[in-house]
């Protein structure tokens, strides 16, 4: 491979801060909040020009369930609901209830976008948009800041504590922590908006969104897939669909990032080409928007002080150091083949094909008691051998199984705000992110408005 040495060089020093929060998807943004709200000067550096990660940049809509699966006991609060509450207040959520009573949240993820920069403006966190991480500083082997790239060229920032937010490890990955990637990763997915299904669903009784695009008598039909949709709040006729899968990526890589991105939307027109040759009428095109970019379920992992597993999930272990409660199920897509499995804290699993057929089944036996919630413990955030850097989101340590449940946005959202707040406690009593006290942690979690449990 060829090379090219790049000249050393002095760069400029935009700004020192006492946290400095890499990504900005929710789970970095309420970092950051949480940090302010503690009295920090924080720093929040984002890639796009916007907010909200998944839920925005990649229009996946819907936030599940804040109540335990027997939908009698909250377990998610903080800054979740608080935005939840906020989106109230312009029809932006719609709040659903399905046949478990477990409570989810469907967004409008514009709205969604406005309100994350309101909530950054509010407490004072400096904002980095359309900005790119690209190494971290290190002095006297201790991080002190970060390069990042922007429309001003290259820049450092600087600060006393970081979080990775980054969805892929990149701040541990490059400041040469351990990481690791699982064989076979979950594909990505790119989501789409589309309109006119209300009006295909009155001229076509019965008709069946995930039947039609994986119909194996559409030469355009998808392969090895599997689809939910949800409504745009607000909207009249618009519905968020997630039927896209990329096989065999580790997104985390340049190039394959490249090829999921357009292999994705290849996906998206030969879904919205069925809708317009077999069920709207000539001139209609059902394609409203596109996500910014390809919704990613997972690349790599820190290695933490703890790896959560999925045992310690399904059982609903509970940890001194908690930080985090969640219900959703274990939800695995296969990478090498259609369906996805569901294990769920009642006991029950199931393995659903695109077709609609499922192969049911229990991974606890029956008279067994049954979990209702689970937790995610702060050692599950601590990169091994870091002292001022945390993580939080999705590259938290954690196995397969568990992470297929503390992946969705309500358990980031929580890792975010425990992050923020360990980071601020770190920085209070000048200690090293691992020496944060758990009980204090909860403590001040708890005073923010998370539910410790």
């Amino acid at each position: 491979m060829n090379v090219f040495t790049e000249p050393s060089k002095t760069i400029p020093v935009v700004g020192e801060f006492d946290i400095c929060v890499v990504g900005g998807s929710a789970t970095g943004v309420f970092a950051a909040v949480r940090s302010a709200r503690l009295g920090a000067k924080v720093a929040l550096v984002e890639c796009n020009g916007f907010f909200g990660g998944v839920a925005t940049a990649s229009l996946v809509n819907v936030w599940h369930s804040i109540f335990d699966t027997l939908g009698e006991k909250q377990v998610i609060g903080g800054l979740t609901t608080e935005v939840i509450d906020r989106l109230k207040r312009r029809d932006g959520v719609i709040m659903r209830e399905p046949t478990n009573r477990s409570m989810y949240a469907i967004l409008n993820t514009a709205e969604l976008t406005i309100e994350l920069d309101e909530l950054v403006r509010s407490v004072g966190v400096k904002p980095f948009l359309h900005t790119w991480f690209a190494a971290p500083l290190v002095q006297d082997n201790q991080l002190i800041g970060i390069a990042v790239e922007d429309k001003s060229g290259r820049r450092a920032i600087l600060a006393k504590y970081f979080v990775d937010a980054t969805g892929d490890g990149d701040l541990v990955k490059r400041l040469g922590l351990p990481t690791y990637h699982r064989e076979g990763v979950q594909p990505p997915t790119q989501c789409v908006l589309v309109r006119g299904l209300k009006e295909i669903e009155e001229k076509f009784p019965g008709f069946s969104l995930n039947k039609e695009v994986f119909n194996p008598l559409y030469p355009n039909s998808l392969k090895k897939g599997f689809l939910w949709h949800a409504p745009v709040p607000g909207s009249h006729d618009d519905t968020m669909i997630a039927g896209t899968r990329v096989f065999g990526v580790d997104v985390s890589d340049a190039d394959q990032l490249t090829y999921a991105e357009m292999e994705g939307r290849r996906q998206v027109r030969a879904m919205t080409d069925i809708l317009r040759e077999h069920f709207l009428p000539p001139g209609i095109n059902p394609l409203v928007a596109l996500g910014a970019r390809i919704g990613i379920r997972e690349t790599r992992h820190a290695c933490c002080l703890h790896t959560l597993t999925e045992r310690e999930v399904l059982t609903g272990v509970r940890f001194p150091d908690a930080i985090a409660n969640g219900t959703y199920r274990v939800d695995i897509h296969a990478h090498d083949k259609e369906g996805l499995l569901f294990r769920y804290l009642d006991g029950t699993e199931v393995y659903v094909t695109p077709d609609g057929s499922k192969d049911l089944g229990r991974w606890l036996p029956e008279g067994e008691i049954a979990a209702t919630f689970y937790q995610i413990p702060y050692r599950s955030l601590v990169p091994v051998g870091a002292t001022n850097l945390i993580t939080a989101g999705r590259n938290i340590d954690a196995d397969a199984g568990a992470f297929g449940a503390t992946r969705v946005m309500v358990n980031c959202n929580q890792t975010g705000e425990a992050a923020g707040v360990a980071a601020a406690l770190a920085l209070r009593d000048g200690i090293s992110v691992s020496q944060v006290d758990p009980v204090k942690l909860r403590a001040v979690l708890a005073e923010g408005g998370s539910i410790v449990l």
